[in-house]
């Protein structure tokens, strides 16, 4: 039910027309939350609601409802074309508290790059079995049914890494001179 009136709320502010264009979204999302307070059979129903809305009467909330009744037998009848939506429904003062709600320095922390967890000798070995069982590029089957503690991106980057570390250990003469660094890539069989 809430969703056909965030439904009808957009639509009333992409139609141009007089009875829409007089509330703002706020009274408009104050009047939503009342209809869901005071629903059907609540005694002084539009009293209660217009209380909601300071500055609406009751008439105005009556009217209000009416209208939004008569739209959404329109859109249920597919005789109106659905709004195309510039935002997520949220109202722009709502976006830019929340926004000053977290302090820069979380925001900054949060935007930086997260590291991965280097892999263990033993999902490695994991991942040479299933590399053997799966073959090259079926990263999805070898996170799914051998690295299980790996997504298939993570399998695919760890994939790309030891086949790179191969390359240069076959290029330097499979033997001739050592890399400096010893790497989990060297590890070749399961």
């Amino acid at each position: 039910m809430l969703y056909y009136f965030f439904l009808i709320r957009s639509w009333s502010y992409w139609k141009n027309s007089m009875a829409f264009s007089s509330w703002s979204k706020r009274e408009d999302k104050q009047f939503e939350n009342a209809l869901v307070i005071y629903p059907d059979g609540t005694p002084n129903r539009w009293s209660l609601i217009a209380d909601q809305v300071p500055g609406r009467t009751q008439g105005e909330v009556w009217e209000r409802y009416r209208t939004l009744l008569a739209d959404l037998e329109m859109i249920e009848k597919g005789a109106v074309e659905i709004p195309p939506y510039a935002d997520d429904g949220r109202e722009e003062e709502e976006e830019e508290e929340e926004e000053r709600s977290i302090p820069a320095r979380t925001r900054a922390r949060a935007e930086e790059r997260r590291r991965g967890v280097p892999w263990t000798e033993e999902e490695h070995r994991l991942f040479l079995e299933g590399l053997a069982k799966y073959g090259k590029g079926d990263w999805r089957n070898i996170s799914r049914w051998s690295v299980k503690t790996r997504t298939p991106t993570q399998v695919a980057s760890h994939a790309q890494k030891y086949f790179i570390r191969r390359s240069q250990n076959a290029n330097n003469g499979g033997g001739g001179k050592e890399s400096k660094r010893k790497s989990i890539h060297d590890i070749t069989n399961p």
